[in-house]
Parts: C-alpha cells; sequence; structure tokens
C-alpha cells in the first residue's frame, strides 16, 4: 500500500508538470483511444435500433461487464510485468499512471476559454468552450462559456483526477484502468438519447456508483482548497446545494467551485441532444462570469491539487 501510495504521489507531480505531451500522442494513441475504440465497437455491434429496448439493455450490460473484466485482466497483467523490473518497473507504473490523470491539460483547456474569450471575444470563447464541454456553444453568452469552463474544471477535477487516484490507491492499476474504462463508457454511450439511453444504461449507473465517493472527496478538497476562515459556511453551501443537480456527483465538486469562487453555477442549460432546467447552485452568487473568474477558479484547481497530493504523500508516509 505504501508502494502504491509513492507511486501515486510521484504520478501526481509528473502529470502536473508534464500532463499529456501532444508530441508524443501523435505519434502513438492514447490509451484511452484504446478504450474508446472497443466500447465504440461493441455500440456499433450490440447496439441495433431495431432490436427491443429491453434487449439493448442487457446487451449494454454484457458488453460493459466484458469491457470491466478486459480492463482488469490488463491492470493485473501489466501489474505482474513491472513488479519484476525492479526499480525500473516502479519508474514504469509511475508514468502508467500519470498518463491516466489528466491535471495539466484540464487546466490547459480551460485556461484555453479564457485566452479565446481575451482573443477573440466571444466567437473565439465558444470555440475554446466547444473542446470541453457537451452543451450547445451557441446557446452561450460570454458570461454563460465562462461558467461552463468552471463547471467542467469542476467537475473533470474529480472524474480526471480525483476518481482515477482513489481507485489506483485502492486496486492498483486494475483499478485504475476499470474506473478509466468505465468512464470513458459513460462519456460515449450513458446518454440519455434514445440511440444510447438502455445500452448505455448499466455503464451510466455504474459510473455513477465509481464516482460516489470521489466527487466527494474533491468537494472537500475544494473547499479546503478555499481557506479555513470560510470553510463552514462554504461546506453547508455545498451540503445544501449539491442536490440541486441532475447529476448524483456532479453536483458536489460544482457547488465546491461555487462556494469557493462565490459565482453561481449551474442552472438551465442546452445540450445538443437534451435540455437540464436545472435551479443555480450558490444562487446568491454572481452570474456575469469572465476569464477573470476561470483565472480564479485555475488557482482554486490548483490549490486543490496540491491538496490531493498532500493527502496522498501524508498517507504514504503514515501506511509506510
Amino acid at each position: 500500500m505504501s508502494e502504491t501510495l509513492i507511486i501515486l504521489f510521484a504520478a501526481l507531480v509528473v502529470d502536473r508538470l508534464v500532463g499529456d505531451p501532444d508530441w508524443l500522442w501523435r505519434r502513438v494513441p492514447h490509451p484511452v483511444v484504446g478504450f474508446g475504440a472497443l466500447i465504440g465497437w461493441a455500440d456499433a455491434r450490440f447496439n441495433d435500433r431495431f432490436v427491443a429496448e429491453s434487449r439493448r439493455e442487457k446487451y449494454g450490460f454484457i458488453a460493459i461487464a466484458a469491457l470491466l473484466v478486459g480492463a482488469v485482466a490488463l491492470g493485473s497483467l501489466l501489474d505482474d510485468v513491472v513488479e519484476g523490473w525492479g526499480g525500473l518497473g516502479l519508474v514504469a507504473e509511475t508514468l502508467i499512471v500519470a498518463v491516466f490523470l489528466a491535471q495539466k491539460s484540464l487546466a490547459d483547456h480551460v485556461g484555453a476559454v479564457a485566452r479565446g474569450l481575451r482573443g477573440g471575444g466571444l466567437e473565439g470563447g465558444r470555440r475554446a468552450v466547444a473542446q470541453i464541454v457537451g452543451r450547445d456553444p451557441e446557446t452561450l453568452d460570454a458570461a454563460g462559456v465562462s461558467r461552463a469552463a468552471i463547471e467542467t474544471l469542476a467537475e473533470n477535477a474529480s472524474d480526471g483526477v480525483v476518481a482515477p487516484a482513489f481507485w489506483y490507491a485502492v486496486f492498483g492499476l486494475p483499478g485504475l484502468f476499470a474506473y478509466k474504462m468505465l468512464n470513458t463508457a459513460d462519456s460515449m454511450i450513458g446518454h440519455r438519447t434514445e440511440h444510447h439511453r438502455a445500452f448505455g444504461r448499466a455503464s451510466a449507473r455504474l459510473d455513477d456508483l465509481g464516482n460516489w465517493l470521489p466527487a466527494r472527496l474533491t468537494a472537500l478538497l475544494i473547499v479546503i482548497a478555499g481557506g479555513w476562515p470560510d470553510f463552514r459556511a462554504r461546506w453547508d453551501l455545498v451540503m445544501r446545494d449539491a442536490k440541486l443537480h441532475r447529476s448524483p456527483n456532479a453536483g458536489w465538486p460544482e457547488s465546491a467551485m461555487a462556494a469557493v469562487t462565490g459565482l453561481s453555477l449551474g442552472g438551465p442549460r442546452v445540450y445538443r441532444d437534451d435540455v437540464a432546467d436545472e435551479p443555480f447552485m450558490n444562487d446568491a452568487g454572481r452570474k456575469d462570469a469572465g476569464p477573470n473568474d476561470i483565472d480564479a477558479a485555475l488557482v482554486t484547481f490548483w490549490r486543490t491539487m496540491t491538496a490531493l497530493a498532500a493527502v496522498v504523500g501524508a498517507l504514504a508516509v503514515v501506511v509506510g
């Protein structure tokens, strides 16, 4: 356990400094791309719109179960391989874990929205935010673009960093690979559209389960990152507003970010295939967000990541 936590701490540092270098992933496919290809194949092969919905739901459950078994098997195989490499194996596992974390890449994409707004106005912001959100960017004004970027930053702090770190800490590479397979499946087929509602139901529900605790841990870390003087008031706001989000998990980090930044997040949103008519979290906060607010949210994000690394490092010392 101590070795796993040390590797995780090192992976968090590597990902924070290096992220996902374009020069590398232009030459070799990212592992998540491979996961996505398998999920896409299963979707094309078994999600037949002419088949009864109940059968498509059954096929979806079997598909995600098989994909998760495969992910666990791959993680176990790599675990066995690197274990025999001694010190080189520790380095290799650190790099593998870092690949599945998303601190720098997430911050870079969100920061691009602020730069887009400053350099290209509303259209520049819309182009940048379209790369990281599922909602229709044409329905967003400048404040909406900014809030969308901040909401994505908060949600993906959980989905893209805390959750994979958590499952790696608990179950090693098999846990990490299984989580990333599940989270990728949810993003691809876990939608409420007519085509994916039945086939992706199992993936969506399992992803909700897999993110349940990490989302709440992320919210706690975000509130801690906001500073101690207002901790209690901010946490009370999270406890009040997290349930306003239609997702059982996304509302936690988003309401925490709203509490720390003083912004009002969430509210009605238009997606390409759906409309979310929800109340705002921290309704008393500001709704006129801008690029400076994105910058402030990024500062909170990096403080949150520092808190996460500190917790992992402290646990490694205690367990060791």
